[in-house]
């Protein structure tokens, strides 16, 4: 039954609509319970089912029915898919499988014509694969063409092979840079994605698919996130939209990887404070969703509207921000942190404790769920406004669990700052009265390395602004516009 939760919180009330009169048509009795099922599990309905649709215990014909339930489910999908972005590709693979069916029955001249069209379709969207199997099919009926030249087949075949091997490799160092980051050890985010780059001899070109190129920066960007360094990785990431901007005639039929891209690059931007560039991207991003199907809309609406919130909050104006986070109507734990800051930065404390106070999980299920870096947000967030909020006993039992869980993996990343951040915070605590004192303000400038106001990463000034503010008497948010340029 999980399999299904998780299949319908992807879909839109649209989709689920279109579900619904498939299942009609193709139930064949009036009575089959494969609907009510659906809407049950829909409506949040999910205890007992197995009572509520048969009238009795029955285990195991609510298994089978949650199994065709699932399968009729992942057909759909898979036909949405199939009816929308990747049309051209499966058009393409029905030519080439028409193709050969021609040659078995000895239409030659048909076939040839049917397998140049599904070339002539696959070159400039760089379907390497399917351009493999249009290629073996050449090779083995040239011989029926004279106007086939075979050198000039093998050639186009082995240039596409090199192509095939370098996204290849490229899927396969991906794959290898997630597996090692999940177990960084003492090793540097850098060194692994820049290791094992070398170890794949990646060639970063042209040649390389919009999937490809998402994948290079998804790679990129999480190793800034890790390390909280998107300065260093700025420039690397704006050589690879030059490319894929040079491959503007392909967006349309790639319009996920496209808004992923903008999406990313939006971030990078954000968090080295340069904010007319990430809300361009933001704009970009809301543009190709409103030209595009709806599906687009409910994956990307939540990282638009976080991505809109942050740029609005961070350029002075606040009220837009928060008010844009308060009616994202969908349930989004991103969003949610997001208000909080806004909140706590507005000196709405109790407020932003309300809010916090219903993010009631365990870190473990929220780090799986969610990350290790936005429960250590979390965590620090929740420390900061129970300090503010002067709930005693809470900061320290906070602050003790917060050592406890968090030291070791801090201390392994090289962020040791941020545990020197949560010590100062516990002194600030324990004597309110010292943080005005310059021997206050000198061991704090003393316990921090700073990277200089361009390269570091803004939500490091954030927390920091808070002990600025405390230190100079002043307001939270106004430092914190002042840390990032804003006045």
């Amino acid at each position: 039954m999980n399999g299904i939760v998780s299949i319908l919180s992807a879909l839109t009330q649209e989709e689920k609509q279109e579900f619904i009169l498939q299942l009609r048509r193709k139930n064949r009795r009036t009575d089959t319970k494969n609907e009510k099922l659906f809407k049950l599990i829909d409506a949040g309905k999910t205890a007992d089912l197995d009572i509520k649709l048969y009238g009795k215990p029955a285990r195991n014909s609510f298994h089978a029915l949650c199994k065709r339930l699932q399968d009729s489910l992942v057909d759909f999908v898979a036909s949405k898919s199939f009816a929308g972005e990747t049309s051209e590709e499966l058009e393409i693979l029905k030519l080439l499988l028409a193709s050969r069916i021609f040659f078995e029955k000895k239409l030659n001249k048909l076939a040839f014509k049917t397998l140049e069209k599904a070339e002539r379709m696959a070159v400039p969207l760089n379907l390497y694969a399917i351009l493999n199997e249009v290629y073996h099919t050449k090779i083995q009926y040239a011989h029926l063409n004279t106007n086939w030249l075979l050198e000039e087949i093998i050639d186009a075949s082995e240039t596409n092979m090199g192509l095939y091997q370098q996204e290849f490799q490229l899927n396969r160092a991906y794959a290898v840079i997630k597996g090692r980051l999940k177990e960084i050890g003492d090793a540097s985010v850098r060194d692994i994605v820049q290791g094992t780059f070398s170890e794949f001899r990646i060639e970063v070109n042209e040649a390389l698919t919009y999937r490809s190129l998402f994948q290079l920066m998804e790679i990129t960007s999480s190793a800034a996130k890790l390390e909280s360094d998107y300065y260093s990785i700025s420039p690397f990431m704006l050589e690879l939209y030059g490319i894929v901007n040079k491959k503007s005639n392909l967006r349309n039929k790639h319009r996920y990887y496209y808004l992923s891209i903008l999406n990313l690059l939006a971030i990078t931007q954000f968090r080295n404070k340069k904010f007319d560039a990430s809300m361009k991207f933001a704009k970009e991003m809301e543009l190709e969703i409103q030209n595009g199907e709806s599906a687009y809309r409910k994956r990307f609406l939540e990282k638009l509207t976080i991505l809109k919130a942050l740029n609005y909050n961070y350029t002075g104006q606040h009220q837009k921000a928060i008010g844009l986070l308060m009616a994202f109507k969908n349930d989004s734990l991103d969003v949610k942190l997001l208000i909080t800051m806004c909140l706590f930065q507005q000196n709405d404390f109790s407020e932003a404790y309300r809010i916090i106070k219903k993010l009631n999980h365990s870190d473990t299920w929220y780090e799986k769920k969610m990350g290790w870096i936005w429960v250590v947000k979390k965590n620090l967030i929740e420390i900061l406004l129970l300090t503010e909020l002067d709930k005693l006993d809470l900061v320290l039992l906070r602050l003790q669990q917060f050592k406890r869980k968090f030291s070791k993996q801090l201390q392994a990343k090289g962020e040791e700052r941020v545990l020197t951040f949560v010590k100062l915070i516990s002194s600030y605590y324990e004597k309110p009265g010292q943080v005005l004192s310059q021997e206050f303000k000198e061991s704090v400038e003393n316990s921090f390395d700073w990277l200089g106001a361009a390269q570091e990463d803004i939500f490091v000034m954030s927390f920091y602004a808070w002990l600025k503010a405390k230190m100079e008497d002043e307001n939270i948010y106004g430092v914190t516009l002042k840390l990032v340029g804003q006045r």
